[in-house]
């Protein structure tokens, strides 16, 4: 397994700033929503400090909960306490999941691939876990219509932002990228919260036959 990346200054400004400023927006509300047909056992890649995993419903009988941010995990290990479905915490990331082939029946990308150093080793890796009939729910800021705006995001991606951001891009073609690696898109919507400078999706993905 490769060494494991950290921001620890990010993952603070995270937490300070970001982490209330999604709840405001009404985070918890848009995941519950995306997370309510889940069940059996499901994989939290880049959990961060572990806000989503209030959002599981009881029909979810394990989260994996993945994070290789040694402070965010830190964070998420005391949500996991007071989580209403099992919370198991592992350091790793988005592209060496610690799980056997086909032993998931979701994986959950929550306002993460825009920040994994290889996404198409992610979603590989999401292949290789998931069950047969198994998916992926995903809620995530990708580029921004043809115009202006995005090649302001290309800008910021080849200079500043990843490096200010820990490693967030904000150009990335999320939902492209599913289609090119083996997964069909579905229930694809605009998340009506999100900012018109950083727009957002969340969908459900499914592996081809």
């Amino acid at each position: 397994m490769s060494e494991r990346v950290q921001h620890p200054l990010f993952a603070r400004f995270y937490s300070a700033y970001v982490r209330p400023s999604l709840e405001r927006f009404g985070a918890d509300a848009m995941r519950a929503e995306l997370f309510a047909p889940l069940t059996g056992t499901v994989v939290d890649v880049g959990c961060g400090p572990g806000d989503s995993f209030r959002a599981y419903p009881a029909a979810v009988t394990r989260v994996i909960g993945v994070e290789p941010e040694d402070y965010l995990r830190g964070l998420a290990d005391k949500e996991a306490t007071r989580a209403p479905v099992p919370v198991e915490l592992v350091a790793a990331d988005a592209e060496h999941l610690p799980c056997a082939d086909g032993s998931v029946d979701a994986v959950v990308y929550s306002l993460v691939l825009c920040s994994v150093p290889d996404q198409e080793a992610a979603l590989a890796e999401a292949r290789r876990v998931l069950r047969p009939g198994g998916q992926v729910r995903f809620l995530e800021h990708v580029q921004a219509a043809p115009g202006l705006l995005r090649s302001l995001q290309r800008g910021l991606d080849a200079t500043v932002w990843p490096h200010f951001g820990g490693g967030c891009h904000l150009a990335r073609d999320t939902v492209q990228t599913f289609s090119d690696n083996g997964f069909e898109v579905s229930e694809l919507a605009p998340v009506a919260a999100s900012s018109r400078w950083v727009p957002a999706v969340s969908g459900v993905a499914r592996v081809l036959p």
